[in-house]
């Protein structure tokens, strides 16, 4: 495929030309491989769609792409460290917006699909859908992006917003993701379509079964419930394939807060268990329903602290949740896994004691760790004030500030200064093999 930048070129060329031209329409087809949508956008019609269906058998549904079975086994992250993604089992990504393409690419470079995330507002962004304007315009932004990017080999489906059950009052919004669905199966027709829900509960399947009843597959985006899935699913008594677009750790609103509200984080060992966990209970055993999956966050992001949801440290390095990915993809843990954490103490406590500290005073603080292989480990301390976030549904969050010089030396068993402002603090302890793979823990703290 040409760039971005020379087709563009090439298309005001032809569209010059067909000024002079009776033929206009032909002059267009036959000088490039690229036609210009109804909204100036490229469509590429050099690509080869791989066709993908979902259909009922008597083992029960079944995701096929290319006319043979395909079992997703993916993650959220765009064009993050895709080589390693993909050496881990993995075969697609998801997205959470159209783009430019580039992950299209990216993906089919390295023989992966992608679960494209059209643009689809959220009412709790202030998109009216009683604005049938607004509604009918966001319709043609979808098609566009459909007509540009159908018929990309790496395309596997299309997801008609994302959590768009957040916050929302007005049930027109799934009247909407319908009419987006029915315009896909019209311009498409080779890729099937779907909706990401916030968890999910009987009176959203309600409404998406009244209301949209077009799309092909539903996906449910679940943390601390994935290990009961399976039983809330019977539950509901849904019977249309499911994929879950997003698991991983557990929530930060549903684990316990400390006594002035500071979420208490799980150290990486048990994320990592709990990773294990919910595959191995709620996604692997009911491949009859639940189509595939996308592990969450392959990447990392500022959310409630930088450390809660991603799979990497800030640094990029790779912590426990990515071992266990490739144990369940795989079959196998890789051959040097990231440290463990046993346990994180200031003043002798544990986060959920409500650690309180005077302000200048020094505590000791242990991080207590070890290595599957047994190598030598070395640690890391990081004190930030505690963040204020309220966002939800993963929104952009600042990142807390932070408290350099708090701790005495990078050792596993150091002493703390307490920050001399009082306030809501957070002591993070990282700990790394030689191969640069990374622990941690972290345990937040009040000054008075």
């Amino acid at each position: 495929m040409r760039h971005k930048s020379t087709s563009k070129n090439r298309a005001r060329r032809v569209l010059r030309q067909a000024h002079h031209c009776a033929w206009a329409q032909l002059c267009i087809l036959c000088a490039s491989l690229f036609a210009i949508s109804s909204n100036g956008s490229e469509v590429a019609q050099d690509w080869r769609p791989v066709p993908v269906e979902i259909k009922q058998t008597p083992e029960g549904w079944q995701l096929l792409r290319g006319g043979q079975p395909y079992y997703v086994k993916g993650a959220g992250g765009d064009v993050y460290k895709l080589d390693l993604l993909r050496s881990l089992g993995a075969n697609s990504i998801r997205t959470w917006g159209v783009g430019d393409g580039r992950v299209l690419e990216e993906a089919a470079a390295r023989g992966m699909t992608v679960l494209v995330c059209l643009d689809i507002a959220s009412e709790r962004f202030g998109f009216d859908y009683d604005d049938e304007d607004a509604v009918a315009a966001q319709l043609e932004r979808a098609r566009s992006a459909v007509r540009r990017f159908k018929n990309h080999p790496a395309l596997l489906g299309w997801m008609i917003g994302n959590e768009l059950n957040l916050m929302h009052t007005n049930p027109k919004v799934w009247d909407a993701v319908n009419d987006v669905s029915k315009m896909i199966h019209e311009e498409d027709g080779l890729h099937p379509t779907t909706t990401a829900l916030a968890g999910l509960d009987e009176s959203t399947y309600a409404l998406i079964q009244a209301r949209a009843p077009d799309l092909d597959f539903l996906s449910t985006q679940v943390y601390g419930m994935l290990t009961v899935l399976a039983e809330h699913v019977a539950s509901i008594g849904i019977e249309m394939p499911i994929m879950v677009t997003e698991w991983g750790t557990v929530g930060h609103w549903e684990l316990p807060q400390t006594t002035w509200g500071a979420p208490i984080e799980l150290t990486s060992t048990e994320k990592s268990a709990h990773y294990m966990k919910g595959y191995q209970t709620s996604i692997e055993p009911f491949a009859d329903q639940v189509i595939g999956s996308y592990v969450f966050l392959w990447g990392q992001k500022q959310e409630r602290t930088p450390t809660w949801y991603g799979m990497f440290t800030p640094n990029g390095e790779v912590t426990e949740p990515v071992d266990a990915v490739e144990k369940l993809w795989s079959g196998q843990w890789p051959e040097d896994r990231s440290p463990f954490i046993e346990g994180l103490f200031l003043d002798d406590q544990i986060a959920h004691e409500n650690v309180v500290l005077e302000s200048g005073q020094l505590y000791d603080v242990v991080l207590e760790a070890g290595d599957h292989e047994g190598d030598a480990l070395s640690y890391e301390w990081v004190v930030m004030e505690e963040s204020r976030a309220t966002e939800i549904g993963g929104d952009r969050e600042i990142i807390p500030a932070v408290m350099p010089g708090l701790v005495a030396a990078p050792r596993a068993e150091t002493q703390l200064r307490a920050p001399q402002k009082p306030g809501a603090y957070r002591l993070f302890g990282y700990v790394r093999d030689p191969q640069g793979k990374v622990a941690h823990a972290n345990l937040p703290f009040k000054v008075e």
